[in-house]
């Protein structure tokens, strides 16, 4: 049964994000404070910038849909996909790394491409 559980996620710069549960837990760091404190009504990052969240949060979904489904073609898609969602930038994509080995999995599929 998916999760309807919401949880914000606010930006260093203030902006507030809301996003389902199973999303948020992505990250490990989000994951670790649920599990000690149990689930707090916003989680602060006082070191994501708005813009890097929501690239995070757009790559959490994705991952959290394709583990969802049974399509064995999906994992193929899903590579491709992470493959494009690093051709950013150097300036993001510096900062989408540091993100990711604070935030979320550093085993995840994320960091096969950085």
């Amino acid at each position: 049964m998916a999760s309807t559980n919401k949880i914000t996620l606010k930006s260093s710069d203030g902006e507030s994000f809301e996003v389902d549960e199973i999303v948020a837990l992505e990250s490990q760091t989000i994951k670790s404070m649920v599990e000690e404190d149990g689930v707090v009504s916003v989680f602060p990052l006082p070191n994501v910038t708005s813009k890097i969240l929501a690239k995070v949060i757009e790559y959490c979904k994705k991952h959290v849909e394709a583990a969802k489904s049974e399509d064995r073609s999906g994992e193929e898609d899903l590579k491709a996909w992470d493959a494009e969602f690093v051709k950013v930038d150097q300036p993001t994509l510096f900062d989408l790394i540091l993100v990711a080995f604070s935030y979320l999995n550093p085993f995840s599929p994320f960091s096969l491409y950085i």
